[in-house]
């Protein structure tokens, strides 16, 4: 069964018209809602970065059915992972009785060197999320942890309020060692669309599967998301015009999925066939409500039809 989300733009709307938008996802049928962590945006110019503990809290507060979490926020520069584990378990609580998901990656210096942060090489930044990662897993499920890592420490440490739903801990990759990882430790696995079909088939998904194999875990025990960026309208020009937003971080916009006719929304077919099973759909558009009302009215009806 597909679970269908929506991508809160946190670079790119504030928080009180970010959360407007996200409700407004849950009501016309999305199942979930993630949103990125950034302490930067990619751009000066109207851009935005609200923090996305105080922003998902207050989500968890004004909805009632979708799950909700990061996507991806990083567990091991600004933050320590003590803390992330206190903050997510915190918003587990207020959502409880529904998912929450605490989705991570190695970082981007955009949002680490501002705050005076040597930024190490990749063989540092994934050291550090394996060992947040089990240090995070440790505070959720035992108390008063001890932990002496190479890069953090904790004495006597204790999360003391924990939802009855566990928070589930998915790791993003772009690489083979992430996703390796991700299939050794995490219930989740994250990438982003766009990178060439050869990517996700031939290098993420197997690199997730072996490191399953490894742990002695079933993959399909892992869930697999990805984000997609599409850029859907009426008319094809202004969705091909609203990707000029986001164009430095993803396809040029002549390759996005900026259509006027739901049936290429197929194009989405190869992803589902190579098994990933949740799809959270990040528009660029300025007109987010307009993007929510008719990706919802038009899209996920028909994605449901086909695929369940």
């Amino acid at each position: 069964m597909l679970t269908l989300g929506y991508k809160a733009s946190a670079e790119q709307f504030g928080p009180r018209e970010l959360l407007d938008f996200a409700i407004q996802a849950e009501q016309t049928g999305f199942d979930s809602v993630f949103v990125s962590d950034h302490y930067q945006p990619w751009r000066h110019t109207d851009g935005h970065a609200p923090n996305c503990f105080a922003w998902l809290g207050a989500l968890a507060a004004r909805t009632e059915r979708v799950a909700i979490g990061t996507s991806v926020l990083t567990p091991t520069f600004r933050y320590h992972p003590a803390i992330v584990a206190q903050a997510m378990a915190t918003i587990g609580c207020l959502a409880e009785g529904r998912r929450v998901i605490l989705g991570v990656g190695t970082g981007e210096s955009l949002n680490e060197v501002p705050l005076g942060i040597e930024w190490p090489d990749q063989k540092e930044r994934f050291a550090r999320l394996k060992e947040a990662s089990e240090l995070i897993r440790r505070l959720w499920t035992e108390e008063f942890v001890t932990f002496e890592g190479q890069f953090f420490k904790t004495l006597n440490a204790t999360v003391y309020d924990r939802p009855k739903t566990p928070v589930e801990y998915w790791i993003a990759a772009a690489g083979p060692a992430a996703a390796r990882l991700a299939g050794r430790v995490a219930d989740g696995f994250i990438c982003t669309s766009g990178k060439g079909m050869e990517l996700y088939a031939d290098t993420l998904l197997p690199a997730v599967a072996e490191g399953a194999e490894k742990a002695g875990r079933p993959t399909d025990a892992i869930e697999k998301m990805i984000e997609m960026k599409v850029s859907y309208d009426d008319n094809k020009q202004r969705a091909i015009a609203d990707c000029q937003i986001w164009s430095a971080l993803a396809l040029p916009a002549e390759t996005k999925m900026g259509v006027e006719d739901p049936r290429e929304m197929e194009r989405l077919a190869p992803y589902i066939d190579l098994g990933f099973t949740h799809l959270v759909f990040h528009s660029p558009t300025e007109e987010q409500d307009r993007f929510i009302n008719a990706y919802a009215r038009d899209i996920l009806p028909r994605l449901r039809e086909r695929w369940g």
